[in-house]
């Protein structure tokens, strides 16, 4: 059975929530509605419904003129088809030098941008979240700063997006790990689309035990875009497999974690170089000092 789906954005919650509860009386009646901030820092809220029924066009545009929102955009999907309407509502993404896009959208790589292709799938890490984003920043950051990156390891790669960053601008092969066997297969698949089959290694692993990221270690920077507690618990062995003068890029963490997170990895010798907040979540770059 087909379900169809109503998605616009616009800026401000307040204006979003009214339009979130306006549709709730729509006819016909929707049978859920979600009202989202983007979490890209733009300010704009995605306001959507899913309909079992094709929506009321003209009730639909009458709500969105009423709020100052965008057209809505109705799309029938089928019910287990959700990666083709991901597909179909993510926008590119840039962060600095990266550019973050479907295979819909290749037409808009910029000139000189650093191209990651990554299709809606059964693991995190688009690009759209503010976890995933603040990371890339903050890779190209160091970046910009000189730093090079000889040894690099993705702990809880998702996509392997970040990985498959650190692979295009650096040029040793990148150890990308994840706890999930779907993920990894993900990660794959998402290597070999962007060319960089053999330079992104993809492990299934629980943090760095590995054979392979035991071998290769200690890393000089290291990608962690898990949650608080996952992270809180790595940081005895980060500071085992980071190198003296590495760095560690760390997010899945809400603002308001961020200090408890800091106040750990201190404890054990890696300290605060950067902290970067993208609506909700923070990202926090790293540093350990040289003996």
């Amino acid at each position: 059975m087909p379900t169809f789906t109503a998605l616009t954005t616009l800026p401000g919650k307040a204006a979003a929530e009214k339009l979130g509860a306006a549709m709730e009386a729509l006819d016909p009646e929707p049978t859920g509605v979600g009202v989202f901030e983007v979490e890209d820092g733009s300010g704009l809220w995605e306001v959507g419904g899913y309909f079992t029924d094709p929506p009321d066009d003209t009730a639909l545009t009458l709500l969105a003129l009423a709020v100052g929102a965008k057209p809505f955009v109705v799309s029938e999907v089928p019910e287990t088809d959700w990666v083709a309407h991901v597909r179909r509502e993510l926008a590119p993404v840039a962060a600095g030098r990266f550019f973050v896009y479907g295979s819909h959208d290749a037409d808009q790589v910029p000139a000189g941008a650093e191209p990651l292709l990554i299709e809606a799938a059964m693991a995190f890490g688009t690009g759209h979240h503010g976890t995933t984003l603040g990371c890339l920043r903050a890779l190209d950051r160091l970046a910009d700063a000189g730093v090079v990156g000889q040894n690099v390891a993705d702990i809880g790669c998702g996509t392997a997006v970040l990985a498959m960053a650190a692979a295009r601008i650096w040029p040793n092969p990148v150890r990308a790990s994840d706890i999930d066997a779907v993920a990894v297969d993900v990660a794959r698949s998402n290597a070999a689309a962007n060319g960089l089959e053999g330079r992104v290694l993809c492990l299934e692993a629980a943090g760095f035990d590995h054979p392979d990221l035991l071998a290769a270690s200690p890393f000089d920077l290291v990608f962690a875009n898990i949650l608080k507690g996952p992270l809180i618990a790595l940081a005895p062995d980060m500071a085992r497999h980071l190198a003296p003068g590495g760095h560690a890029i760390l997010s899945g963490i809400l603002n308001e974690q961020a200090d408890e997170v800091i106040g750990v990895y201190a404890d054990v010798g890696i300290n605060l170089v950067h902290r970067e907040e993208i609506v909700d979540w923070t990202t926090l770059t790293l540093g350990r000092e040289l003996p």
